[in-house]
């Protein structure tokens, strides 16, 4: 049996005001391909299937075509579980009509745990495998507040009740004759030794500690499909746990690593192979360093060298003196060419490019790290007061997730 994993589609993403709309549907009609000339037999999406809680229509157009398109297919089995930026009540609208076409839609957790286990049978009935189709774990789903408990104790029943939520489905799961047939769990999660698009240690709940150990997740899957993260990866050196990654760049932080998504390969209950398949690159997001000079030199190599469908998106990044009008004369040397230059950004002296990426750009940063950012600049707070307000502020957002509260 042929499963492809795949995650973190993020359709309906604004990139500084502009769409990615032809990247995700090229990228789309691609994998929509691959899936008929490689047989696949089912296809997991781990979470994240749109960028916000209130995708534009051309989003919700592309997810709709596909799935429509996919069901004509050999692919039999499609599961979609609900990652922390889509709308739960949106994706489960549809999960009724859905199902009609063999589309198994997990928007979020339910008071009945066994909705998240999936029997996946042949044509004749004969089952082909079990999943754990468990999607993003909000705190309502996992644990009951506390009057006066600390924000570690918090945390750790946080941690305490994804672990909790596997085990129990993994328990239903074991009820059945699992001996001949596969057993896959999703997820969508940060779970420990994760790294993110910046190549830094990333945590996704209150209180800054990992979610779940690799060693956490129950023996009887065979295998964990995860999402969240963008970079494609195994999880504590597992090779049956791992994340597959966004389908394109989705900022320049990930300009460097390969876009794929996961085959496996399994006969009967043994996984023999996975599969790391190259998505297509679209469109280039490229960053260029330096001096004027090398930057012209840089700009005039990317003209030649253009090879992608999409013009590429250029941040330039200026170091030294610069020249009146730069942005000006930039724009007339890429004029006519498949050139759109994005941003120039001015690095000043003594400042790291690090520093530069990281901190300027406000469609860079995290929502969190804006907020703290916000706290520091408004006010003399102390470490601890900041830790406070900064829990307030991710229960408040928390709340608005959970309600589908659109701003």
């Amino acid at each position: 049996m042929k499963i492809l994993h795949t995650a973190d589609w993020h359709l309906g993403q604004k990139f500084s005001n502009m769409d990615r709309l032809e990247e995700h549907q090229l990228v789309l009609n691609w994998l929509l391909e691959y899936i008929v000339t490689d047989q696949i037999q089912a296809l997991i999406v781990a979470g994240d299937i749109f960028d916000v809680n209130n995708p534009p229509n051309y989003a919700r157009t592309l997810y709709y075509q596909f799935l429509t398109k996919l069901s004509k297919t050999s692919c039999k089995h499609i599961i979609i579980v609900g990652g922390n930026h889509d709308s739960p009540s949106m994706l489960e609208a549809s999960k009724d009509l859905l199902k009609l076409l063999d589309i198994h839609v997990v928007g979020c957790a339910t008071e009945k745990i066994e909705d998240e286990v999936l029997i996946l049978r042949d044509e004749k009935g004969v089952v082909e495998a079990y999943v754990a189709a468990v999607p993003y774990l909000r705190e309502k789903d996992i644990r009951k507040s506390i009057a006066g408990e600390s924000s570690l104790e918090r945390t750790n029943r946080t941690k305490e009740g994804i672990v909790n939520h596997f085990k129990a489905v993994a328990e239903i799961i074991a009820q059945y004759d699992t001996s001949n047939v596969p057993v896959i769990a999703t997820g969508h999660l940060f779970a420990t030794g994760g790294i993110n698009e910046e190549g830094k240690r990333k945590d996704l709940y209150v209180g800054n500690i990992e979610n779940i150990d690799a060693e956490q997740f129950p023996t009887i899957f065979d295998y964990v499909a995860l999402g969240h993260l963008h970079r494609p990866q195994k999880v504590g050196g597992k090779k049956h746990i791992q994340y597959s990654g966004s389908i394109i760049p989705l900022s320049f932080s990930e300009i460097k690593d390969n876009k794929v998504v996961k085959v496996l390969h399994f006969k009967g209950k043994n996984l023999e192979d996975i599969e790391s398949v190259q998505l297509p690159l679209f469109r280039r997001l490229i960053r260029i360093e330096g001096n004027i000079d090398k930057i012209k030199k840089q700009l005039i190599i990317i003209k030649k060298q253009h090879k992608e469908n999409l013009e590429a998106w250029v941040e330039i990044i200026i170091e030294g003196e610069t020249e009146p009008n730069i942005h000006q004369v930039l724009e007339e040397l890429t004029i006519g060419s498949p050139i759109h230059i994005f941003r120039v950004r001015l690095k000043k002296e003594h400042q790291s490019i690090e520093q530069l990426t990281n901190v300027e750009i406000l469609s860079d940063l995290d929502v969190l790290d804006v907020f703290r950012k916000k706290c520091e600049r408004e006010g003399e707070f102390s470490d601890k007061a900041i830790q406070a307000l900064e829990e307030s502020f991710l229960e408040l957002r928390q709340w608005i997730n959970e309600e589908d509260i659109v701003l």
